[in-house]
């Protein structure tokens, strides 16, 4: 057997023991009536019985609502079929079940701004962010957007629009005007977040003349809301239509006690947008039920995250990961918030960032592992990274010499996943896995309940062949029907038809593991790019 084929990490017995797949395997045992000796054996009943996995999800995660009697509807109907149809629930509210002091969000501006937030200060900011947009006119169904940095107020302003049941969407503020104007311009926001400017790499970004191109670019704006980022909120609010300052929005209102509206599983949550490469961006909705459910199970029973850990990722707010981090406070994790450049500080600014705030999960993409390889930087030289659990990967195929250099030159004990997902899905399709070894240049599993494969061109299951990564749907998942991935039509900005074909990120790889009984799926990445989407039918997640 070559070195290759020997893992590079596999967690101990401890590890084992304490973490929640295993907690959840012992739960599934009673409920399905049927050992799970393996990861595998519980991956096909996920997929084979989804009714009662989701439902166990739900109950292991300790969702808050009413998920009702029946947990899939006209599971034989792809178009018609529904998770938990019966169910009421607020996605805001299973963010902000904590209400004190411990710290909810810690937020660092490259080397420059540092900021921690507890659970109290969270709830009190998102408390009033929600009367001022109640007394803006905003209720359940309205579109709320963001043109804004990875701030804790952004974060804040998401949860007070989600709370009262108005939908999210987002851009960074890098975007041209045009670009999000074409975003935004399909949903008809009537309040829009942006920031006075931002930190990049050392330098003050100013974007008034942004901000002045979307207050008349977009006619459904009634206020837009200029946060302060680089202490020149009132010049730029200053003559530009439609323009306030936060502390002027907020002002009229002190904290008072939360409220929530508790929706229907499917009812609209975020809408993030398609590349537009190929024309305009498309307008993808996702739903409270599904990607609450689908980023539940992702942190506890893939990501291992726990109360009390530490999230990271590096994204913006115009990437689909900026919504599955910030889904972490669900699981109890502490999220670790950074607007700027990742190699600012001589590319040492993350790091820095991962040492002092006791890192538990650094998720970044393989491009920045790429990059940070040709550095004269050594986390695991010049860090003490002993809280550092897992490193996430993703955005593109994470090279086997990188997997490598993370062992070698980050640290040896981790669980290092480079996960694969999508916007459509806003989660993954294979991704990592805590109680399962890591394999040079392989992901490590499917994603529970995703009915992944890997075929040719016609649909035919490969093994050890490069091929087209699909999800099929002959029983069903809660991705169109859970987490309610829909269109919306650009002249009302509600929900019509449902977005069906699933998009294939990359030609991958399903290698021969049969000879291994801990590891029977693993994917490997191939090297070229290639979308294709198959009507299989499948399973996807609530996502």
């Amino acid at each position: 057997m070559s070195t290759h084929d020997q893992p590079l990490w596999q967690p101990s017995a401890a590890r084992l023991a304490s973490s929640h797949l295993t907690a959840f395997s012992h739960l599934a045992q009673t409920a399905f009536g049927q050992p799970f000796p393996d990861y595998h054996s519980l991956w096909q009943a996920s997929i084979d019985q989804p009714g009662r996995f989701w439902r166990l999800v739900w109950d292991y995660c300790r969702v808050i609502g009413d998920k009702g009697e029946t947990t899939l509807q006209d599971g034989d109907s792809m178009l018609n079929a529904r998770f938990f149809p019966e169910a009421s629930l607020n996605y805001a509210e299973n963010l902000l079940r904590r209400d004190d002091d411990s710290t909810a969000v810690v937020f660092w501006g490259e080397d420059r701004q540092r900021q921690h937030l507890s659970h109290r200060q969270l709830h009190a900011l998102v408390s009033r962010l929600q009367q001022a947009m109640q007394a803006n006119g905003v209720r359940s169904g309205d579109r709320v957007a963001g043109f804004m940095p990875n701030l804790p107020e952004t974060l804040a302003a998401m949860l007070a629009a989600t709370s009262l049941g108005a939908v999210w969407t987002s851009c960074s503020p890098d975007f041209g005007s045009d670009g999000a104007i074409d975003r935004f311009g399909q949903t008809t926001p009537s309040l829009l977040f942006c920031p006075d400017g931002y930190w990049y790499n050392g330098k003050r970004i100013a974007i008034r003349d942004k901000i002045e191109a979307l207050a008349n670019g977009l006619p459904s704006v009634q206020k837009v809301i200029v946060v302060p980022y680089l202490g020149e909120a009132e010049q730029v609010a200053d003559g530009i239509a439609k323009a306030t300052t936060l502390a002027d929005f907020l002002q009229p209102f002190s904290p008072q006690p939360l409220r929530f509206e508790r929706v229907a599983f499917n009812h609209p949550l975020f809408i993030l947008y398609s590349s537009g490469t190929t024309g305009q961006p498309k307008c993808i909705v996702h739903g409270h039920g599904g990607t609450l459910l689908q980023h539940l199970k992702e942190h506890q029973l893939h990501a291992d995250i726990h109360h009390g850990d530490r999230l990271f990722y590096f994204t913006t707010c115009g990437w689909m990961m900026w919504n599955w981090l910030v889904s972490g406070l669900a699981s109890g994790a502490t999220l670790l918030l950074y607007d700027g450049s990742p190699f600012a500080a001589h590319g040492r600014v993350l790091w820095d960032y991962a040492k002092a705030e006791h890192c538990s999960h650094f998720g970044t993409s393989a491009k920045y592992l790429d990059e940070l390889r040709k550095l004269p930087l050594e986390p695991a030289r010049h860090y003490q990274l002993a809280p550092l659990r897992a490193v996430f990967s993703t955005g593109s195929p994470l090279a086997a010499e990188s997997f490598d250099w993370v062992y070698q030159h980050i640290k040896a004990n981790i669980n290092l996943a480079s996960i694969s997902g999508g916007t459509d899905i806003v989660s993954c399709f294979a991704l990592g896995c805590a109680n399962l070894p890591v394999y040079r240049g392989e992901l490590q599993c499917r994603g529970l309940g995703m009915a992944v494969d890997v075929v040719d061109e016609q649909g035919r299951p490969l093994r050890g062949e490069k091929g087209e990564l699909i999800c099929r749907l002959s029983r069903f998942r809660p991705c169109r029907s859970a987490s309610g991935t829909i269109r919306m039509a650009a002249n009302t900005g509600r929900p019509t038809s449902a977005a069906l074909p699933i998009p294939v990120p990359r030609r991958l790889r399903r290698t021969d593991r049969s000879r291994r009984p801990d590891h029977p799926w693993p994917l490997r990445c191939g090297a070229q790019p290639r979308r294709r989407a198959y009507r299989h039918g499948g399973n996807l997640p609530p996502g």
